[in-house]
């Protein structure tokens, strides 16, 4: 569904009138508490918050991808067989050698980004 202008500017009164922004500004204060708290850059810290706040006022959500290997980072940590996890068995099973590879190579190259945003909500989040 297509956002109309009418529809963001109805959603931003809304935000406005359940408290939103003045939620969003008692959460970066304690940001940035925590932050000076473990000697992590407050600007670090608020650039991070202001990407978590933009992706809630846009309605993004983490993929399942990323909710996958969140799930495994949180339950096992880093395992040395993390690409064999997360493999599609099924699909797998029906590539040929080379597009085996190529899906070797883009799943590997999607845990690693997963793999960093996770590290890097770990240090901002308290979970």
């Amino acid at each position: 569904m297509e956002r109309t202008l009418k529809m963001l500017a109805k959603e931003a009164k809304t935000r406005m009138k359940k408290g939103f922004w003045e939620k969003c500004e008692r959460d970066l204060d304690a940001c940035r508490r925590d932050a000076r708290a473990q000697g992590i850059s407050e600007s670090k810290a608020e650039h991070y918050f202001v990407g978590k706040v933009t992706d809630a006022i846009r309605g993004d959500t983490p993929d399942a991808f990323y909710l996958k290997v969140k799930k495994l980072l949180t339950e096992e940590g880093e395992v040395s067989d993390a690409i064999g996890r997360l493999t599609d068995k099924a699909y797998y099973a029906t590539l040929s050698y080379e597009e085996k590879q190529r899906y070797n190579l883009e799943l590997s190259e999607k845990y690693l980004e997963a793999l960093k945003r996770f590290r890097r909500e770990c240090i901002f989040e308290k979970s």
